[in-house]
């Protein structure tokens, strides 16, 4: 009988358990919908969701002062609304790892996306956070297990941006 690999979500889901990621804070997505599902039922990780994607970088330094590991998951429209929050995870070298699922990319109906889409990297770079793009599906397990250590062990803030090849693109009828 021929095995399946399992799927990136799977596949994040087990390296943020390995990483002793405690907490997965996030604004409900399309995009991450198996990963928070998978966090959502796993009983040694708390999924904390989210009015605004800012909130999730207070939860992530809170949860560093607190002793434990998280990490933040959103879409790249949600980018913009962290910007000044970002400047003190840069000052005060709080690790953050985020996982941000592109729009306004591959096959992207709604014109609105394609401005912040295009404004992710850059703005995230501006602010001192390590930009780590994936354009397939095979390698975004290890980029998040590559990003993961490198925020945790350097206390730098690392952005994983999830192409919309990976996550597809929505279909509104």
């Amino acid at each position: 009988m021929a095995t399946t690999k399992p799927s990136w979500p799977d596949q994040i889901h087990r390296l943020l358990r390995g990483q002793r990621v405690r907490q997965v804070a996030y604004v409900p997505d399309f995009g991450h919908s198996r990963l928070i599902d998978l966090v959502r039922s796993d009983r040694q990780m708390r999924a904390v969701p989210l009015t605004t994607e800012e909130e999730g970088v207070a939860l992530v330094t809170g949860a560093w002062l607190g002793g434990e590991r998280s990490v933040l998951l959103m879409q790249s429209s949600g980018v913009g609304n962290c910007i000044n929050m970002l400047g003190m995870i840069q000052e005060c070298r709080i690790p953050l790892l985020m996982l941000v699922t592109m729009r306004g990319q591959w096959g992207e109906f709604n014109p609105w996306q394609v401005p912040m889409a295009q404004a992710t990297a850059p703005a995230l770079a501006a602010m001192g956070v390590i930009v780590q793009p994936v354009e397939r599906a095979a390698d975004v397990a290890e980029t998040v297990a590559a990003a993961g250590r490198l925020a945790f062990n350097t206390c730098r803030a690392v952005a994983v941006l999830i192409s919309q090849r990976v996550t597809g693109a929505k279909e509104f009828k």
